[in-house]
């Protein structure tokens, strides 16, 4: 579905992400995990067209897209769940999931997402006038996820959606990233710095340090690798 073909990228005069090579095929959960500053955002950011990338390719379903604006890419089929969730505060729930149907023009399709997230995240629904910007930290992720989801991806990008929210949460969250990935048939690239909860989720994973992959594998073998327990895993 996804494939980085030794994609650089920079903010000005900082190279971050240094020749990253990765694919990601449909229906997979693939995980990227690595330190803070490692380039983990920068990829996503890459992939959904809000960093530029200076050479290399980014081809989805076989076309090359790293040319392409955000708004097109998610009219394709990539949306992403940016760090810090990112909602519209001043807007109620609703409003903010009708803008994440904005591309859409398929009234009965569009319905039928609602009552999906609705179904995912209950709180949502029970709050629906409510402004955004009043909601639980964890209230707000459920909401930044199912304003993706409205948009209808096919691709979900995850940015450490786990962040600033209480154990309770996060397992719910996960659990719920599982069961997007099974009975929507969404293919999903998580970015989160737990990388014990993403590894346990994902198929496959890459380590990213400084801007490069450093190690692919199934997520089985990166949890019984001894250098991924050491640096990522507190082992």
């Amino acid at each position: 579905m996804l494939e980085l073909r030794n994609v650089n990228a920079a903010y000005g005069n900082i190279q971050v992400l240094h020749d990253i090579n990765l694919e990601i095929h449909t229906g997979e959960i693939i995980t990227l995990i690595g330190a803070n500053g490692a380039g983990k955002s920068t990829t996503l950011m890459a992939i959904s067209g809000i960093v530029a990338v200076r050479s290399g390719k980014i081809l989805f379903e076989g076309a090359s897209v790293h040319k392409l604006p955000p708004e097109k890419l998610v009219s394709m089929g990539i949306c992403q769940v940016p760090e810090g969730r990112h909602i519209f505060p001043a807007l109620t729930v609703m409003e903010n999931l009708d803008m994440g149907a904005f591309l859409r023009s398929d009234t009965e399709g569009i319905k039928k997402d609602l009552e999906y997230v609705f179904d995912l995240f209950p709180i949502l629904a029970d709050r629906r006038n409510q402004d955004g910007g009043t909601l639980s930290g964890g209230e707000q992720q459920m909401l930044a996820m199912s304003r993706a989801l409205m948009a209808r991806p096919k691709l979900l990008l995850l940015d450490e959606p786990s962040m600033g929210l209480a154990p309770l949460i996060i397992k719910q969250i996960f659990e719920i990233i599982q069961k997007i990935n099974k009975e929507h048939n969404t293919t999903i690239f998580l970015v989160e710095q737990n990388a014990n909860q993403a590894l346990h989720i994902a198929d496959r994973g890459y380590v990213i340090e400084n801007g490069v992959i450093t190690i692919s594998d199934s997520a089985e073998n990166l949890l019984k690798n001894q250098d991924i327990q050491k640096a990522y895993l507190g082992i």
